[in-house]
């Protein structure tokens, strides 16, 4: 479940922080107080894109947190995510928006959106304000019917994208086969060309490394040849050469010797410095005997990195890519000096596989289908719980003329509303208030089939009230049993039914406009009933009907949740 929500520096909300329930807990508010700031935080929270407007004026970030409380069957999925909770059983995400860039974290560890929305999308899901209009789009019936099904078709939906993929591959090979002979032709030609560019180049395994390797010392032989006779030169060549004055220091220091016993050891330092030096010049006037620039091999060289490099260049970095292109290109090649032939085999497979890609596209139409006359059943059951009396609710099936990387179906909700009437499409049966009842509804199947902990709902009262609303009130009580509900609404008949009651409102703080939330006591609950109802005065005998419609509320939920 959600613990907490924390808020700082969003739009007009300076800092909030609302500690949740178990159960149903309701805000409500004065319109325009920031009840969609709040349900903007959350969304925020579980990766909704941002504006880096939404930063309150004057300061540098905006920050949302959410705290969520585990059980251990989500600790479980969540670990398959490598997603750990703390030692309280805790997930902390939190986001700092600032300007330009923003800050996803989880349990203090950075990580992306995405990362985020596959962690949140176990822990919550909101039904937003206008969700319900989604409703009047066939992609969302579809949508809606895989995730009821999902245990049962995400395996075969893989294979049908997998299958899908196949199928266009080869549907553009076959496309490749309707160009006419000129074209063929200069195909091959170009072709027999390029691939015996390459085979003439003859290249070998590494030899463009190799080649490096010896260009660099054969054509740097001069330079090598002028450092080494300026040092041998100083060493031993020169009118006043290194070996030379050693030689005099060393009968220097031969004569005082005699003198003074530590002269020796100085004496000897010199003299094994003398040997060393000597052998350098050794080593290198041989080495110089033997250095000979062949410029033939050096032009040589050069030639040869260059071809290399330049078929490189034309067919792809290395000898290992060189050699994949060669064998695309001869069998490219042969694909047109053998082109009926081929074409022939080419069409043969494309049957086989579509053939193949449409038995998969067939099996998961049947488990769709099949999933849809459930997911009906309860979701007409549920409809039935909100007030729709003779409500009847089906699906139109139609197989698509071109499949797709989701099959060939294409399945949209049809309703009846009153009894004898024909079932039709949602958009031309529903008003918004039936919409948004039967998105409710939807959004409650799921959640027991997802098995979410936790529900937002935004507005689910639009165009609702009087009775039907009492029933929606009742139907969130259903749902809380279960799971944490959060619902936003301007209904008295639903906000009497909280078990945690919260008020956003605008106050004016040192010259400025800010939004507040409090959570209620029962005290106050009433009297926020009481204006609800509509009472721009609060009497008694409005604060009279708020209390008894807590107290029969109350009544409600006890016998609700037996």
């Amino acid at each position: 479940m959600l613990l907490s929500l924390q808020v700082k520096n969003l739009a007009l909300i300076e800092e909030a922080e609302i500690s949740l329930s178990n159960g149903l807990n309701i805000i409500t508010g004065e319109t325009g107080a920031g009840k969609s700031i709040m349900i903007g935080a959350v969304n925020l929270a579980l990766g909704k894109k941002v504006n880096s407007d939404i930063i309150q004026a004057g300061k540098e970030y905006a920050y949302v947190e959410l705290v969520f409380l585990i059980d251990e069957k989500k600790n479980q999925a969540l670990k398959l995510i490598d997603v750990y909770a703390d030692e309280f059983n805790q997930v902390i995400i939190s986001r700092k928006i600032f300007q330009g860039r923003n800050v996803c974290k989880i349990n203090n560890e950075t990580v992306t959106v995405s990362f985020v929305k596959q962690v949140t999308s176990i822990l919550i899901d909101i039904h937003g304000q206008h969700e319900h209009q989604s409703l009047l789009y066939k992609s969302k019936h579809m949508e809606i019917i895989d995730r009821y099904a999902e245990v049962q078709i995400s395996q075969i939906k893989d294979r049908v994208l997998k299958s899908y993929e196949e199928y266009k591959a080869f549907e553009k090979l076959l496309k490749s086969f309707n160009g006419d002979e000129s074209e063929r032709q200069r195909k091959k030609d170009f072709l027999s060309f390029e691939i015996n560019e390459i085979e003439q180049a003859n290249i070998k395994p590494n030899e463009e490394r190799e080649l490096e390797v010896l260009y660099k010392k054969i054509g740097n032989k001069r330079k090598i040849a002028s450092a080494l006779s300026l040092v041998h030169t100083g060493l031993a060549e020169s009118n006043e050469n290194i070996l030379y004055n050693l030689g005099k220091f060393i009968k220097e220091l031969t004569e005082v010797s005699n003198y003074d016993e530590n002269i020796l050891e100085i004496k000897k330092q010199l003299e094994d410095s003398e040997a060393i030096l000597s052998g350098a010049s050794y080593e290198i006037s041989s080495y110089i005997d033997n250095l000979e620039v062949n410029e033939e091999l050096v032009f040589e060289t050069e030639k040869r990195l260059d071809l290399i490099r330049s078929i490189f260049l034309k067919y792809g970095q290395g000898y290992d890519i060189l050699t994949n292109v060669l064998g695309e290109k001869k069998k490219e090649l042969d694909t047109l000096i053998n082109y009926e032939e081929r074409k022939k085999e080419t069409l043969e497979q494309f049957e086989l596989i579509k053939q193949k890609f449409e038995a998969i596209c067939e099996e998961l139409s049947f488990k769709r289908k099949e999933a849809a006359v459930k997911l009906c059943k309860e979701i007409e059951y549920g409809l039935t719980e909100l007030n729709f009396m003779n409500v009847e609710l089906g699906y139109s099936y139609n197989k698509l003329n071109t499949p797709t990387n989701n099959g060939f179906d294409d399945i949209e909700f049809v309703i009846s509303t009153n009894s004898g009437e024909v079932k039709k499409p949602l958009a031309q049966i529903a008003s918004g208030g039936e919409l948004s009842r039967i998105m409710l509804a939807i959004k409650t199947v799921l959640a027991e089939g997802d098995n979410i902990p936790s529900l937002i709902f935004d507005e689910i009262d639009t165009g609702i009230s009087g009775r039907t609303a009492q029933m929606v009130a009742e139907k969130l009580v259903i749902i809380s049993k279960f799971r944490q509900v959060i619902c936003i609404t301007h209904l008295p008949q639903i906000a009497a039914m909280a078990d945690a009651h919260f008020v956003i409102e605008k106050a004016v703080i040192e010259k400025g406009t800010r939004t507040q939330v409090n959570r209620l006591n029962e005290t106050e609950s009433i009297s926020e009933l009481a204006r609800l109802m509509g009472g721009s005065v609060i009497t008694e005998a409005l604060l009279g009907h708020a209390k008894e419609m807590k107290v029969m509320a109350d009544n409600t939920k006890m016998q609700l949740r037996k």
